[in-house]
């Protein structure tokens, strides 16, 4: 599909201009009811469509930026808290850090579904540097400058069950004018098994940054939601050393990483006030949602091992000679 240029004079051209350009989209329905859009290879959800196209065509990196990106429900609230508090650990220490009183999501911020959702393009040049933000998008996607930047992308991947667990349950919290959700996995099991899910194919979204942290290692960093579970200590230091700040022996032995890791652990995040009671404006949803379980291995309880069996069967097969694997259990 030819890109389409959207005009930047004046807020109602925009919004013409896309509203029309997406009605031409293929659609079908999301978990929550409402339509997904698809558009150069990805299935967007109908409240990041816009911000999606006007990220690729107006963001321009600068290359000491960092991008965290991933499919929905993959660990996404914990990269920004882990990455937020590395970045910023001389500035605040993890007793007065800003992820004590604000939600990671508005700390580091989304492109498709915050600061590129509005009519007009955001202004990011007086951000102060580095710049951390966040994208659902796939690597072949992005943004050229992204790519051609200095700036560094840290993706984390979940195992496709979990991953797709999560986001029905997440997604099914959503209340849309004039749609209902899915009832049950089984509705819109079908459609994942053909990669159409908020953001996929999961396959294509994994891939891509697999192949580009393999061929640019230092540019692209890939993590695992279960091996961060496992370890957090070994891949703080491994996220640190990939940004250029590396934990100093000093620091080491003052405790600092097993300090980040207890700031940002899913009980201390999901315990805190804001995440408890606040309400994230961009996404339509209490803070509260993008804290579930945190378990590995909780598909189980939503998947029949035959349902599970079928859809990560298409998944190998997708990954076929990637060397990329799951760990789907505890």
């Amino acid at each position: 599909m030819e890109t389409t240029t959207i005009p930047s004079n004046g807020e109602s051209e925009v919004k013409n201009e896309i509203q029309g350009l997406v009605a031409s989209f293929p659609s079908e329905k999301n978990w929550d009811g409402a339509p997904l859009y698809f558009y150069k290879g990805v299935w967007y959800p109908v409240f990041a469509i816009r911000g999606a196209l006007s990220f690729q065509q107006h963001f321009i990196a600068q290359d000491t930026d960092i991008i965290l990106a991933s499919m929905p429900k993959s660990g996404t609230t914990w990269l920004k808290a882990l990455t937020f508090s590395v970045v910023n650990r001389n500035i605040y220490s993890p007793k007065e850090s800003p992820l004590l009183t604000t939600p990671p999501h508005e700390l580091v911020r989304f492109f498709e579904m915050d600061l590129y959702s509005k009519n007009q393009p955001p202004d990011l040049k007086q951000l102060p540097s580095p710049r951390i933000f966040s994208s659902h998008s796939h690597y072949g996607t992005l943004p050229q400058s992204i790519r051609d930047s200095g700036c560094k992308i840290v993706y984390i991947c979940r195992n496709p069950l979990d991953q797709l667990v999560s986001y029905f349950h997440f997604a099914r919290k959503f209340k849309r004018e004039n749609v209902k959700p899915l009832s049950s996995i089984d509705e819109g099991f079908d459609n994942v098994c053909l990669g159409i899910q908020s953001y996929g194919p999961f396959w294509d979204s994994v891939l891509g940054y697999w192949k580009a942290s393999l061929e640019r290692p230092d540019k692209v960093l890939f993590l695992k939601y279960e091996e961060l579970k496992e370890d957090i200590t070994f891949n703080l230091k491994k996220l640190a050393e990939f940004l250029g700040l590396p934990f100093s022996e000093k620091e080491e032995k003052e405790g600092v990483i097993e300090e980040i890791s207890k700031l940002c652990s899913f009980d201390n995040l999901k315990d805190l006030e804001v995440n408890r009671t606040g309400f994230f404006e961009s996404a339509g949803a209490p803070n509260s949602t993008f804290f579930r379980k945190a378990k590995v291995g909780d598909w189980c309880n939503d998947l029949s091992p035959s349902m599970a069996e079928c859809f990560l069967k298409i998944v190998e097969e997708k990954l076929a000679g990637s060397g990329l694997c799951f760990k789907v259990s505890e």
